[in-house]
Protein backbone atom coordinates (compact mmCIF):
# COMPACT_ATOMS: atom_id res chain seq x y z
CA UNK A 1 0.00 0.00 0.00
CA UNK A 2 1.01 3.83 -0.80
CA UNK A 3 1.64 5.45 2.47
CA UNK A 4 0.79 9.21 3.09
CA UNK A 5 5.33 9.39 2.80
CA UNK A 6 5.23 8.09 -0.54
CA UNK A 7 6.10 4.69 -0.03
CA UNK A 8 4.60 1.75 -1.05
CA UNK A 9 5.39 -0.91 1.31
CA UNK A 10 4.50 -4.68 0.60
CA UNK A 11 6.63 -8.18 0.86
CA UNK A 12 6.32 -8.77 -2.88
CA UNK A 13 10.39 -8.62 -3.07
CA UNK A 14 11.69 -8.37 -7.12
CA UNK A 15 8.10 -9.79 -7.82
CA UNK A 16 6.48 -8.97 -10.54
CA UNK A 17 2.69 -8.28 -11.64
CA UNK A 18 0.55 -7.54 -14.79
CA UNK A 19 -1.72 -4.73 -12.91
CA UNK A 20 -4.74 -4.64 -14.75
CA UNK A 21 -6.62 -1.69 -15.22
CA UNK A 22 -10.50 -1.06 -13.67
CA UNK A 23 -11.75 0.57 -16.33
CA UNK A 24 -10.32 -2.57 -18.39
CA UNK A 25 -11.79 -4.91 -16.42
CA UNK A 26 -15.55 -3.39 -16.78
CA UNK A 27 -15.19 -3.21 -20.72
CA UNK A 28 -13.96 -6.55 -20.35
CA UNK A 29 -17.62 -7.64 -18.30
CA UNK A 30 -19.19 -5.68 -20.79
CA UNK A 31 -18.13 -7.64 -23.44
CA UNK A 32 -19.49 -10.47 -21.93
CA UNK A 33 -22.97 -9.18 -20.75
CA UNK A 34 -23.66 -8.16 -24.18
CA UNK A 35 -22.95 -11.72 -25.86
CA UNK A 36 -23.55 -14.69 -22.64
CA UNK A 37 -23.47 -17.94 -24.81
CA UNK A 38 -20.55 -16.55 -26.66
CA UNK A 39 -18.34 -16.84 -23.50
CA UNK A 40 -20.52 -19.21 -21.45
CA UNK A 41 -18.31 -21.63 -19.84
CA UNK A 42 -15.39 -20.07 -20.81
CA UNK A 43 -12.70 -17.97 -18.23
CA UNK A 44 -10.12 -15.49 -19.01
CA UNK A 45 -6.97 -14.19 -16.85
CA UNK A 46 -7.61 -9.91 -17.13
CA UNK A 47 -3.80 -8.81 -16.85
CA UNK A 48 -2.44 -5.52 -18.21
CA UNK A 49 -0.18 -4.79 -21.25
CA UNK A 50 3.22 -6.00 -18.91
CA UNK A 51 4.36 -7.30 -15.64
CA UNK A 52 6.61 -4.66 -13.47
CA UNK A 53 8.19 -4.78 -10.60
CA UNK A 54 6.87 -2.70 -7.56
CA UNK A 55 9.88 -0.79 -7.79
CA UNK A 56 8.91 -0.13 -11.65
CA UNK A 57 5.71 0.79 -10.73
CA UNK A 58 6.55 2.93 -7.84
CA UNK A 59 9.16 4.53 -10.62
CA UNK A 60 5.77 5.23 -12.73
CA UNK A 61 4.02 6.81 -10.01
CA UNK A 62 6.41 9.19 -9.36
CA UNK A 63 7.20 10.10 -13.24
CA UNK A 64 3.38 10.44 -13.70
CA UNK A 65 2.11 12.28 -10.08
CA UNK A 66 5.45 14.34 -9.93
CA UNK A 67 5.17 12.89 -6.27
CA UNK A 68 8.52 11.11 -4.67
CA UNK A 69 7.34 7.27 -4.63
CA UNK A 70 9.40 4.42 -3.75
CA UNK A 71 9.02 0.56 -3.08
CA UNK A 72 10.64 -0.60 -0.07
CA UNK A 73 10.11 -4.45 0.79
CA UNK A 74 8.69 -5.71 3.90
CA UNK A 75 8.70 -8.99 5.49
CA UNK A 76 5.58 -11.06 5.80
CA UNK A 77 5.42 -10.41 9.62
CA UNK A 78 6.32 -6.55 8.91
CA UNK A 79 3.52 -6.08 6.17
CA UNK A 80 0.93 -7.96 8.86
CA UNK A 81 2.61 -5.50 11.55
CA UNK A 82 1.69 -2.32 9.40
CA UNK A 83 -1.38 -2.99 8.11
CA UNK A 84 -2.88 -3.50 11.68
CA UNK A 85 -3.93 -0.58 12.73
CA UNK A 86 -6.35 -0.18 9.91
CA UNK A 87 -8.67 -2.03 11.59
CA UNK A 88 -9.58 -4.38 9.03
CA UNK A 89 -10.68 -7.98 10.16
CA UNK A 90 -8.05 -10.86 10.16
CA UNK A 91 -9.29 -12.21 6.40
CA UNK A 92 -8.78 -8.66 4.74
CA UNK A 93 -5.26 -8.80 6.28
CA UNK A 94 -4.54 -11.76 5.33
CA UNK A 95 -5.89 -10.69 1.68
CA UNK A 96 -3.57 -7.86 1.38
CA UNK A 97 -0.90 -9.66 2.67
CA UNK A 98 -0.85 -12.71 0.20
CA UNK A 99 -1.33 -10.87 -2.71
CA UNK A 100 2.24 -9.35 -2.46
CA UNK A 101 3.42 -12.67 -1.37
CA UNK A 102 2.08 -13.77 -4.57
CA UNK A 103 3.56 -11.32 -6.19
CA UNK A 104 6.78 -12.37 -4.80
CA UNK A 105 6.60 -15.61 -5.50
CA UNK A 106 5.77 -14.74 -9.77
CA UNK A 107 2.08 -16.05 -9.24
CA UNK A 108 0.92 -12.73 -10.87
CA UNK A 109 3.43 -12.12 -13.48
CA UNK A 110 1.54 -13.69 -16.22
CA UNK A 111 0.28 -11.04 -19.38
CA UNK A 112 -2.47 -12.32 -21.27
CA UNK A 113 -4.30 -10.92 -24.22
CA UNK A 114 -8.03 -11.05 -23.07
CA UNK A 115 -8.45 -7.81 -23.06
CA UNK A 116 -8.10 -7.16 -26.35
CA UNK A 117 -9.56 -10.12 -27.27
CA UNK A 118 -12.71 -9.43 -25.24
CA UNK A 119 -12.67 -5.65 -25.58
CA UNK A 120 -11.19 -5.12 -29.27
CA UNK A 121 -8.24 -2.75 -28.13
CA UNK A 122 -5.22 -3.60 -25.85
CA UNK A 123 -5.03 -2.84 -21.92
CA UNK A 124 -4.49 0.15 -20.42
CA UNK A 125 -0.52 0.49 -18.68
CA UNK A 126 -0.48 1.62 -15.53
CA UNK A 127 1.29 5.29 -17.01
CA UNK A 128 -1.50 5.39 -18.85
CA UNK A 129 -4.34 4.65 -16.13
CA UNK A 130 -2.21 6.87 -13.74
CA UNK A 131 -2.34 9.99 -16.50
CA UNK A 132 -6.21 9.76 -16.55
CA UNK A 133 -5.90 8.40 -20.56
CA UNK A 134 -9.06 6.04 -21.07
CA UNK A 135 -11.28 7.66 -17.56
CA UNK A 136 -14.70 9.42 -18.40
CA UNK A 137 -14.19 12.19 -19.58
CA UNK A 138 -10.05 11.93 -20.83
CA UNK A 139 -8.99 11.34 -24.10
CA UNK A 140 -8.12 7.82 -25.25
CA UNK A 141 -4.63 6.92 -25.69
CA UNK A 142 -5.24 6.70 -29.83
CA UNK A 143 -7.92 8.55 -31.08
CA UNK A 144 -7.52 11.86 -28.23
CA UNK A 145 -11.32 11.64 -28.35
CA UNK A 146 -13.08 12.13 -25.47
CA UNK A 147 -14.48 8.97 -23.74
CA UNK A 148 -18.20 8.97 -22.38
Amino acid sequence: MLGADGVLRGPAADGRVSVVAQVDVAAAAVAVLRSPPTYQGRTYDLTGPAAITLHEAAQIMADRTGRAVRYEPETVEQAYASRASYGAPQWQLDAWVSTYTAIANGELAMVSDAIDRLTGRPPLSLATVLSGIGQPGAPTESTGRIRH
